[in-house]
């Protein structure tokens, strides 16, 4: 059975987006150590899962990029949750059906890992769903005073802390699995 892992990007107030929010965090620049922790994070990677916006602006940006990070993530499979997207590009599928149910057979069809980048309401439909095995926040240093808290309208849900690790430049890697 594969191990479905998600990746944030947060500020320190918890904020995954706002009117400020990829403004201040491209003030902390990224560095080796980031671009190390995702591909260590991809090694074991059979796909990605993404949600049609972040499917989208991943299309958009990372075929053009190069290096290994690029090379890792433009070489995997995409699974896509959408209900409005009828054509994919770039090594990717729309996931039939209920997004939720198709994650599920997704998880049960092989070995390895399954990465989802992007957060909002699919992110919290997982957790509850209890099909996230990992939660990867990557913490900065900033607050972004506005914007989507990436876990609000969840009910309670206790996770246990895996690993940190400290990235540099003031930015934390969060690693957290649910309680079962």
């Amino acid at each position: 059975m594969r191990t479905l892992i998600e990746f944030d990007h947060l500020s320190l107030d918890g904020r995954h987006s706002g009117d400020d929010f990829w403004a201040a965090q491209m003030k902390v620049v990224p560095n080796d150590n980031q671009f190390d922790y995702q591909l260590r994070l991809l090694e074991h990677a059979a796909g990605l899962v993404l949600g049609r916006a972040t499917y989208e602006g991943f299309a958009a940006t990372w075929p053009a990029m190069t290096g290994d990070l690029a090379d890792k993530i433009n070489s995997l499979p995409k699974y896509v949750a959408s209900t409005t997207l009828t054509q994919t590009t770039w090594n990717a599928e729309v996931l039939a059906g209920d997004a939720i149910e198709a994650v599920a057979r997704l998880k049960e069809s092989g070995d390895g890992t399954l990465v989802k980048y992007g957060n909002g309401p699919f992110s919290r439909a997982l957790l509850e769903a209890g099909l996230l095995d990992e939660l990867h926040l990557s913490i900065s240093p900033f607050v972004a005073g506005s914007g989507e808290s990436l876990l609000a309208g969840i009910g309670a849900t206790a996770l246990d802390l895996k690993g940190v690790t400290d990235i540099g430049n003031g930015t934390v890697v969060l690693a957290y699995t649910p309680s079962r």
